[in-house]
């Protein structure tokens, strides 16, 4: 019984479950909030929008950095590490206190 009482039933619509693609996130924080921007930059195109912006408490900030290190170590234990290139050569804080990933 007591399963039962502990499930979350989660509901992924058709449009959300199409995703989006992101190859530039932005990471700013407050005391009380992480801010995630997810950006599609295009060769070539010296301006990009903001797709999507979560935010996070920092606890959860925390949970999504371990949920985020464990699927990365699984992900390279079956297909390789993954390599680290270099930033496309545009600063990266846009004005601001930022953190990128």
């Amino acid at each position: 019984m007591e399963d039962q009482q502990n499930q979350l039933n989660i509901e992924l619509s058709e449009e959300i479950a199409e995703g989006i693609y992101s190859n530039l996130a932005i990471i700013t924080h407050s005391n009380s909030e992480f801010v995630l921007d997810f950006v599609k930059v295009m060769p070539g195109v010296p301006k990009a929008k903001v797709k999507s912006r979560i935010l996070l408490t920092p606890q959860h900030a925390k949970r999504l950095l371990a949920a985020m290190q464990d699927n990365i170590a699984k992900y390279e234990a079956v297909h390789g590490p993954i390599k680290q290139t270099e930033g496309f050569g545009m600063p990266m804080n846009f004005g601001g206190p930022a953190a990128q990933a």
